[in-house]
């Protein structure tokens, strides 16, 4: 059987062709105004990529913000229940389910079977997500790929107070006016974050085996600051801003 799942999120369209449970192909693509002209060239690549025509495809699961927007699918998920799914796929043991990314942290509780028993969302401001730390890395003049490993060179903690983006980039400049080091300062945004982050998940409960997924577990630096914040490790699967889509696909194979 031959299933896809599509995730549009708010920056990225992720794209994940199964067959039989087991990875065809994917494809990523930075979203553009035309949600569903950029979903048909994420769908498109994926095809391309795994040899096989529309037609093949039994069936087609949306999720993500964007879900509503996709007409090539037969139906929608929640990015929670898709997060859930993919996660303890790839994780049999997790519960606890961290994904961050662009502009929306989650945190999900869910059981053995990949159900979720309960979930918090952080929707309201973009400060514990990826665009605060591209917001940052603007501020600091670093590419947002440098962020990760000058972070782990910092040698002391420096406290953020800013809970917003504008003023948090205020604070970043008063920082460099005062001499101090580009890698401590970004440990410092990596840990505000870090720490947003965990205050919402806390209020459904950190139980192991904890999963982080989404765009931002790419950065090591942002990692190392969940680590511990936590005080505990944390599994990161290999396409982490895939999980969702994967996820989808699956529930795309039990419902065709």
């Amino acid at each position: 059987m031959i299933t896809a799942g599509i995730d549009m999120g708010a920056k990225t369209i992720k794209v994940v062709i199964l067959n039989d449970s087991q990875v065809a192909s994917k494809s990523i693509l930075i979203g553009g105004l035309d949600a569903r002209q950029s979903a048909e060239r994420a769908f498109d690549e994926a095809l391309k990529s795994a040899k096989l025509s529309f037609d093949e495809i039994e069936h087609i699961t949306a999720t993500g913000a964007g879900r509503r927007g996709v007409p090539l699918a037969h139906d929608e998920v929640t990015d929670v229940g898709a997060d859930a799914k993919g996660a303890t796929f790839l994780f049999s043991a997790a519960r606890t389910v961290i994904d961050v990314g662009a502009e929306e942290g989650r945190g999900i509780k869910c059981d053995g079977n990949g159900k979720v028993v309960d979930f918090v969302i952080n929707e309201k401001c973009a400060a514990g997500a990826g665009a605060f730390a591209e917001a940052m890395a603007r501020a600091l003049e670093l590419r947002l790929e440098e962020m990760g490993k000058l972070s782990l060179q910092a040698t002391k903690a420096v406290p953020m107070n800013a809970q917003c983006t504008v003023f948090a980039e205020s604070e970043v400049v008063s920082l460099v006016h005062a001499k101090t080091p580009k890698a401590d300062i970004v440990r410092a945004v990596h840990d505000a974050i870090a720490s947003r982050i965990i205050s919402m998940v806390r209020r459904v409960g950190v139980e192991k085996e904890v999963v982080l997924i989404g765009g931002m577990a790419k950065n090591i630096g942002f990692v190392d600051s969940l680590k511990r914040g936590l005080e505990m490790d944390l599994a990161v699967p290999e396409d982490a801003e895939f999980v969702g889509a994967l996820g989808a696909a699956l529930m795309a194979a039990e419902r065709a």
